[in-house]
């Protein structure tokens, strides 16, 4: 609705504000700036990341009144703290999460600028900070311009400085030629602009998780290709301290761009590629002892994994997930042999308190929920399916002799094989459209579970196996024999924004078909 006051295309597109206003009514209670203000802030909660820069824009497009009284409804985001050393952000409490350090500083310099404080010592501190603040926004853009290279957030910063007169400021003129790089042909703005190394790093997994044929890798991962592959990997981890989270070297972002960030799930699925392409040589064994204690120094005192930061923890996306968890368990594991003894004990401490960890958060019912994925017609747009399938996937690589650990893979094989659909798929929960996303990795978790679990199982290998066939049977159907693949908005970015990615179908049926076949050969 901003968008199209500020455009000034109201009257040319009549019926799609009215639909807006209608759709906002209803969900708002009104178009009073007070219900919108209110709808937004109750939207996101404690977490202002993106509630402060919407409603900056809602204020910027007229939509909450006017002049100085308009910014009340947009709260005051702490821009001076940016100037702070990034170790003491985590114990400062921020408003926002830490990866949204840039909407912080450009936002809150907007809102300052058009309703700063009465207190005038606290004007004069925030005065003081606004120089070096702008400095830290310098110093953490990449060279591509794009912060996190997401429109979304690069749009924020550009808007907050443009709207305090700062539309000259290199940051800006840095951000808008990004925005004007990544549109599409069809005026939209993708979610996400590029996962070059995270689907490159499934896409590897995937081919060589199951028992395939020899014939079958040929085409695409001959000794050449698997070496290409593996180069690349490589030279796509962090070497040095990276200037935006201050991350240690070591880790993988989603992305070769710039604008990539150092994140656990990358981190892991990256490694994990690297020890599936084989011939480890000793460039291989240095980049993945990098990466082991890279998770290591992540691993929050709860014993989970964040994504980003460590220690930070108050606001969801910061916290640690089961899914980040379990991935990077499965990573530790893959590269056991491979640590001298001092580095295993250290990693097998890590191992033991994810796996507390894992066990702590297991819901009633035996389920884990993910993080960076969702489903919108799962309640609270939650996605345990996702959740269960990542956790049962690294559990069952873990020995099959410890009681806790037996207990968690029966109850999680129990819940995905409870909630698969009568029509042989799954959703993100039970009950909800079966999507080949989400069923490929629920075929792929139960034919780990199976395997590991051989004849001694809480649930009956004729109920699993069925599970497994029923959902194997529908991937076939549904990709029309694995020639067509359609994608399910199922990636849940930043502040509940959804987005698909045209290889999560193809790679997770892959993967999912390979195991499946494996597991049903042996029983």
């Amino acid at each position: 609705r901003s968008a199209f006051a500020l455009a000034g295309a109201e009257s040319e597109y009549h019926a799609a504000v009215a639909g807006a206003e209608a759709y906002l009514a209803s969900v708002t209670g009104g178009l009073e700036p007070r219900a919108i203000a209110a709808a937004v802030n109750r939207r996101y909660g404690e977490d202002r990341s993106f509630s402060a820069p919407i409603l900056t824009m809602c204020v910027l497009a007229g939509l909450l009144g006017d002049g100085r009284r308009a910014w009340r409804y947009v709260q005051p985001l702490p821009f001076e703290l940016a100037a702070c050393p990034h170790r003491w952000l985590r114990r400062l409490g921020l408003p926002v999460v830490s990866y949204a350090l840039p909407a912080l500083i450009a936002i809150g310099l907007a809102r300052h600028h058009f309703r700063p404080p009465r207190n005038p010592l606290s004007q004069l501190l925030r005065r003081m900070a606004r120089a070096k603040a702008l400095r830290k926004l310098e110093e953490i853009q990449p060279e591509s311009g794009g912060f996190l290279e997401a429109a979304p957030l690069t749009g924020f910063v550009a808007m907050g400085l443009a709207a305090t007169g700062r539309k000259a400021h290199p940051v800006v003129k840095k951000a808008l030629a990004f925005l004007a790089d990544s549109a599409r042909d069809d005026g939209s703005w993708p979610i996400d602009t590029n996962l070059a190394t995270w689907v490159t790093s499934l896409s590897v997994n995937a081919l060589t998780s199951a028992e395939f044929d020899g014939d079958t890798l040929q085409p695409s991962l001959d000794p050449a290709g698997r070496a290409a592959v593996r180069d690349w990997l490589l030279a796509r981890q962090y070497r040095d301290e990276h200037p935006y989270t201050q991350a240690a070297p070591g880790g993988w972002a989603w992305t070769d761009l710039s604008g990539g960030v150092p994140d656990a799930d990358d981190t892991a699925g990256a490694m994990l590629a690297i020890r599936n392409l084989g011939a480890i040589d000793e460039n291989a064994r240095e980049a993945a002892m990098g990466g082991v204690h890279w998770l290591c120094g992540l691993q929050n005192r709860d014993g989970g994994i964040p994504t980003f930061c460590r220690g930070w923890g108050r606001l969801p996306f910061d916290r640690s997930s089961p899914d980040l968890t379990a991935h990077a368990l499965l990573a530790w594991l893959r590269w056991c042999g491979d640590m001298p003894a001092s580095c295993r004990r250290k990693v097998n401490k890590a191992i033991a308190r994810a796996i507390g960890y894992l066990a702590r958060a297991q819901g009633p019912d035996g389920e884990w929920l993910a993080l960076w994925f969702g489903n919108q017609h799962a309640e609270n747009n939650s996605n345990p399916t996702y959740g269960t399938s990542r956790v049962l996937a690294a559990l069952a690589e873990m020995p099959a002799d410890d009681e806790k650990i037996d207990e968690m893979v029966r109850s999680g094989a129990a819940w995905l094989v409870e909630s698969q659909n009568n029509d042989g798929g799954w959703g993100g929960e039970k009950d909800t459209p079966s999507t080949i996303e989400e069923t490929a990795l629920a075929v792929n978790a139960l034919a780990k579970v199976m395997s590991r679990q051989g004849e001694d199982t809480g649930t009956p290998q004729e109920k699993l196996a069925a599970a497994i066939r029923n959902g194997s049977a529908w991937l076939i159907e549904h990709t029309e024999r694995g020639s067509r693949f359609e994608p399910a908005p199922i990636g849940l970015y930043f502040a509940e924004l959804w987005y698909f990615e045209r290889l999560y179908p193809l790679i997770f049926t892959v993967a999912a078909l390979g195991s499946a076949r494996a597991v049903l050969a042996k029983h």
